[in-house]
Formats: C-alpha cells, sequence, structure tokens
C-alpha cells in the first residue's frame, strides 16, 4: 500500500492509466495504492460511491471535462502525462518521471528532426543495456533504478523515427529494459511496481514478436509467485511461459520448467518437482551448446545457476543434506561478479545449515554475509538471515543471539 498523495502518481500503473484517459482503472489503481474505499475516494472527487463504483466498472463512461477535471484535482493527479504537443505512440506510453533534459539531449540525438535512429545507435544501446544488468549483479538494484527509467524514456523517444525493422528493435528494447525495471522492483520487494513493469515488457515483447521475452516475463512472474509462498500460481504462470512460448530458446523453456519445478517443491511435491528438474537440465545442456542461439539476458543462465536451484529446491523438499551439499557446489563456482546471487544463495545456505541442527557451520556462513546482505541484499538476503537467526534460537544455539546482535549492528 502506498501512502496518499503526490508520491503516489511515481507508480507506473497508475500513470499509465491517467495517460490513456482510463478513468476507471484511475479509481481502482488509486484505491489499490491508497487502501482508500469508495466512498471516501467519492468524497475527494465530488462523486457518490455508486457513481464511483460504476466508473470502475465500466459501467459509466466519464465523458464530461468537468467531471475529469474533478477527477485529477481530487486525487491530486499530475497537470500532465507525456508532452502536450507531441502524443506518445499509445503502445509505448512511458510511465514514471522522465530523465533529466540535458542528459536525454546527449542519449537521444538520432531521434531529432535532422537525424534518424540507425542500428548503430540500437547496437550501443543494447551494449549499454548488457553492462547494466553486468553492474547490478555486482553493486544491486538501488543505484540503478534512476538510470534506467532515464534509459526507457530515451529508447521511448527513439520509437517516433525509426521505420520498418528499425521500428521493431526498438519495441523489443524497449520490452527488455522494462523486464530489467520489473526485476530491479522485484528485487527491491516492490511487487506491485514489479507486477506493472512485467505486464508493459510483456506486452511490448508480444509487439515485437519476442517469443523469448514474453516467455521469460512469465517466469519471472512465477518467480514471484514462488516468493510469495504460492505455489500453486507459480507453477500456472511457469506452465503459461512453456505452452504460449513453444518457439523459445531452450535455455528460456528450461527457465520455465525450473519456474514450475520450484511451484511444485514449495506444494511439497517433490516427484514433479524432480521430473521438471531433469526436464530443465536437459534444456540447460542443449542451451550450453549453442550460447549465441540464447538472449542476451539468459547470460547467467549455466551448470552453476542450474546447481544452485536445485539446492533451492531440496530446502523446500526438508532435504537439507542434499540442500547444502548443491548450494556449497553453486557457490564455489559462481564468480565474485555476482555479489547479490552469493549474498542470496549464502544466506540460503546458512539457513540449510540451522535447519540442519549445524549452528557452527550457519553462523560461520552467516556472519561474513551480513554487510552485503544489509546493502546489496536488501529486503531477501536480510530478510533470510533473520529467518536463519530465528531457527538457530528456537533450537536454543547460542549461535542465534550473536547472528542476531551481529544484524542490529547493521540496522
Amino acid at each position: 500500500m502506498t501512502a496518499p498523495g503526490l508520491s503516489i502518481w511515481s507508480h507506473p500503473e497508475l500513470l499509465s492509466a491517467l495517460a490513456a484517459e482510463d478513468w476507471g482503472g484511475v479509481l481502482r489503481t488509486y484505491r489499490r495504492l491508497s487502501g482508500l474505499s469508495q466512498t471516501r475516494v467519492g468524497e475527494l472527487v465530488g462523486l457518490v460511491q455508486p457513481d464511483v463504483s460504476d466508473i470502475e466498472r465500466g459501467r459509466r463512461r466519464v465523458t464530461s471535462s468537468e467531471v475529469r477535471q474533478r477527477i485529477v484535482n481530487g486525487l491530486k493527479a499530475p497537470a500532465h502525462v507525456g508532452s502536450p504537443d507531441r502524443q506518445p505512440v499509445p503502445g509505448l506510453a512511458l510511465p514514471g518521471a522522465g530523465p533529466d533534459e540535458d542528459l536525454l539531449a546527449r542519449l537521444t540525438g538520432t531521434a531529432d528532426a535532422t537525424h534518424k535512429v540507425d542500428s548503430p545507435t540500437l547496437d550501443w544501446l543494447d551494449r549499454l543495456l548488457a553492462e547494466h544488468r553486468s553492474a547490478e549483479d555486482l553493486i544491486g538494484s538501488r543505484p540503478l533504478v534512476a538510470l534506467m527509467r532515464q534509459q526507457l524514456r530515451s529508447v521511448i523517444d527513439l520509437y517516433g523515427s525509426a521505420r520498418g525493422p528499425l521500428a521493431g528493435r526498438v519495441v523489443r528494447l524497449a520490452a527488455e529494459h522494462a523486464q530489467f525495471l520489473a526485476w530491479m522492483a522485484q528485487d527491491q520487494g516492490q511487487t506491485a511496481a514489479a507486477l506493472a513493469w512485467y505486464d508493459r515488457s510483456h506486452d511490448w515483447a508480444l509487439e515485437a514478436g519476442d517469443a523469448d521475452m514474453a516467455a521469460t516475463t512469465l517466469s519471472m512472474k512465477a518467480h514471484m509467485a514462488w516468493s510469495g509462498g504460492r505455489g500453486d500460481r507459480a507453477v500456472r504462470l511457469a506452465e503459461a511461459a512453456r505452452w504460449s512460448a513453444p518457439d523459445a530458446s531452450p535455455g528460456v523453456r528450461g527457465m520455465a520448467a525450473q519456474m514450475a519445478a520450484r511451484g511444485h517443491a514449495l506444494n511439497g511435491a517433490g516427484s514433479d518437482a524432480r521430473r521438471l528438474l531433469d526436464e530443465a537440465q536437459a534444456l540447460v545442456t542443449r542451451a550450453s551448446e549453442h550460447p549465441e542461439d540464447e538472449p542476451v539476458w539468459m547470460y547467467f543462465y549455466g551448470d552453476t545457476w542450474f546447481t544452485l536451484q536445485r539446492g533451492m529446491i531440496a530446502m523446500h523438499l526438508r532435504d537439507r543434506v542434499d540442500a547444502i551439499a548443491h548450494l556449497r557446489t553453486g557457490l564455489a563456482g559462481l564468480a565474485d561478479g555476482y555479489r547479490r546471487d552469493r549474498t542470496w544463495y549464502g544466506c540460503c545456505l546458512a539457513h540449510a545449515y540451522a535447519g540442519a541442527g549445524e549452528a557452527a557451520e550457519a553462523l560461520a556462513v552467516a556472519l561474513p554475509l551480513v554487510p552485503d546482505a544489509a546493502t546489496v541484499g536488501r529486503p531477501h538476503s536480510w530478510n533470510e538471515l533473520h529467518v536463519t537467526a530465528a531457527a538457530l534460537i528456537r533450537a536454543g544455539a547460542k549461535e542465534g543471539r550473536l547472528l542476531v546482535e551481529a544484524l542490529r549492528e547493521q540496522d
């Protein structure tokens, strides 16, 4: 839930509804984010509750400029979204604040009246996005969010001068940026924002005919469901990624199979989880034989990462010995540049040791991770260390109190 006020209008879903003049969507999303009732929102905009309900349900259209203005004023919406003299392409309306004008001018000079976007410009933006993905592995998502929103704005502004195949490349590039923004929101525990960005990425991927990205967004939504403890939803979304994009690359299909396995493991369905893991492993092997056929954002997906997933699934199935073995092996093969992932899987290893009753080993793994968990690992790694400390304390191990003291020093 977001507190009422101007800050609520930073939400991409709300801004998108406002830009499209979807007044039912504006009212629904505003209420969901603010937690206000239809009656209270009606008081803000000068409507009775049944009218608010009818607008939200699409039973009543807002055709009066006076009513539209009351909604804008009552909910303290931005005066305008986008440029008043240049309407954005409807399929590419960008939610969120725009970039600094000077930076925008430098990055999007190819989109002005005297230049046309070309392949070298898009190649450069592809490489830039790849560098930012690598940077996020090392420094975490928080320092990059504002920059990536600006960069996506730059990509969007190239659309107006793109023609033919270049226009498709711009839409595909926009989908990749939106997926990255979704992942960073997910990494920071901002579920609503992440879902909105994944939806936007999925729409753009379909528009661009990019089966790999369309399937990836569904798999990542399955990952979110798994993170929230919803095994059934994780399975459904992962299976949707599989059947909706049969032409996706082996690696992308392997990710979907592995996400479905996670969901089954969360539900305690060990046989289904192991069957899908074996299927995912076969697809990963195929992908490794032809890495040039895999999309660039699958750079992390290999044997090491897959070993770590086996460890996570073993944890769900309460096979602590197998979990510890796979997590230790995976961490040993994980490069130092994956600082955020090393923190997360290290915290999971500490949790596995605690669950196995090996308190000393749990503390030995957990303590060196506390600083990184406090910086690049909030909220997920940070929460995992607290869960580990709680497990140790329940077991009566003194190591639990020592871990709590270390966590307090970073709070």
